[in-house]
């Protein structure tokens, strides 16, 4: 376990997944992030890639091959090499190997750093073309916040904020994990989603090009909260498993295979391609207070 600390907040990442564990600010003494209770979901802030979401019978298509690549790629159950550690930042970095090559024919270099300033934790993923061909991927951040995050509150006295007034549906999922091909009416002419625990009994709620930039996460008893800035990140998961004390906040350069999916890697929606010996890059941040 990596641990990173400023003057305001002490961070923790295992080299497992690169996965964020624990935020705390030392000031309130508030762990913002989810415990990772088994009971409900056993993960904190899962790192996806090469893929966001599941894909068509969990395999894809390329160059008239097929290979099997399980939900959210193989990143997440992965020992990263920490490259670049200060006090209030590091690095975090995972290249293709024998078995990557087995699912996923691409060289790569996928980096994740974390940074901390004042109150703010960011986190940048780097995705470099180390291959002769473009490399096709997706990329996304799955962290998890608690919620309640005070004593004496409850889950339903949360909700989020978004910072632009919005009319978007969500896009439902297939109970194979699949987006199907009508969004659901959610947000209309508002920018507040009260949070409650039937919300997710239908699984994630995804939403594809929203106008906001940054999601707050608040409460209508205390001052205390997080915000969350996506700039860059075309797609946003709002998630939780059911009946559990959080929600996730998830920036997706990518998404799930839809219904209708044709299984080709090139023509997946939210596929990213990156020429050969060039970096893609995106961050995504949260503000505790």
């Amino acid at each position: 376990m990596l641990v990173l600390e400023n003057e305001l907040l002490k961070v923790a990442i295992a080299t497992k997944g690169a996965e964020l564990q624990s935020i705390v600010r030392k000031d309130n003494g508030i762990e913002y992030m989810w415990s990772g209770d088994a009971q409900y979901w056993g993960k904190k802030s899962p790192v996806l890639f090469p893929i966001v979401g599941g894909l068509k019978k969990n395999e894809y298509i390329y160059n008239l091959n097929t290979y099997p690549l399980s939900r959210h790629g193989f990143a997440r159950d992965m020992e990263f090499t920490v490259t670049e550690q200060s006090a209030h930042s590091a690095t975090f970095s995972l290249k293709n190997d024998e078995d990557t090559y087995k699912v996923y024919p691409f060289h790569f270099t996928f980096s994740i750093r974390y940074q901390l300033e004042n109150d703010t934790v960011s986190v940048t993923y780097q995705v470099q073309n180390d291959g002769k061909e473009n490399l096709l991927f997706s990329v996304g951040g799955h962290p998890a916040f608690a919620v309640p995050q005070v004593e004496g509150s409850s889950y339903e006295d949360y909700y989020l904020e978004f910072s632009e007034t919005e009319n978007a549906g969500r896009w439902p999922l297939s109970a194979e994990g699949l987006i199907e091909s009508a969004p659901i009416p959610v947000l209309q002419n508002t920018n507040i989603l009260p949070l409650t625990k039937s919300l997710f009994y239908g699984d994630a709620l995804v939403f594809k090009q929203l106008q906001s930039k940054k999601v707050s996460l608040l409460s209508k008893t205390h001052a205390h909260g997080l915000h969350f800035t996506l700039e860059g990140f075309p797609f946003l998961g709002i998630w939780a498993a059911k009946d559990a004390n959080f929600v996730c906040i998830e920036p997706w350069c990518g998404i799930a295979d839809g219904v209708y999916a044709s299984g080709n890697l090139l023509e997946k929606e939210g596929i990213n391609n990156l020429s050969p010996k060039t970096t893609f890059t995106r961050t995504w941040s949260v503000t505790l207070f």
